[in-house]
């Protein structure tokens, strides 16, 4: 049986989705950065049915944490590559690395503005 191209992108994309599912584990797993992103998440998620926000609330949450959890998982991939690359303590590879860490902080305080948003009235 040959092989058409159909069957050869079907295949790569279920082997894709199998390796992001591997990486979403391993980031809960072994990172503690995403091990508290997702603690908080969860948290936010409890609150959101506890106050009983609104779709549109939901949907901007929603996007708020899965922007936070992506951003942070990039965060760590550089880290990783920087590391990788030039192991010792080096000035540029700091930089990368603080760049990145920075990234992650203005995702996080967006999302903390959006949850002071919808939850402060609320109280």
């Amino acid at each position: 049986m040959t092989k058409t191209k159909k069957d050869s992108f079907i295949k790569g994309r279920i082997k894709g989705g199998y390796i992001a599912i591997k990486g979403f584990f391993l980031l809960i797993k072994q990172e503690a950065s995403i091990q508290v992103q997702a603690t908080i998440a969860i948290l936010i998620t409890i609150a959101g049915f506890y106050f009983h926000i609104s779709t549109t609330e939901w949907i901007v949450q929603i996007l708020a944490i899965g922007l936070v959890m992506g951003v942070e998982g990039i965060n760590t991939a550089i880290e990783e590559i920087a590391d990788f690359i030039h192991p010792e303590h080096h000035p540029k590879i700091g930089l990368i690395k603080d760049l990145s860490a920075g990234a992650v902080f203005f995702t996080a305080l967006a999302a903390i503005i959006i949850a002071a948003i919808i939850y402060i009235p609320k109280l």
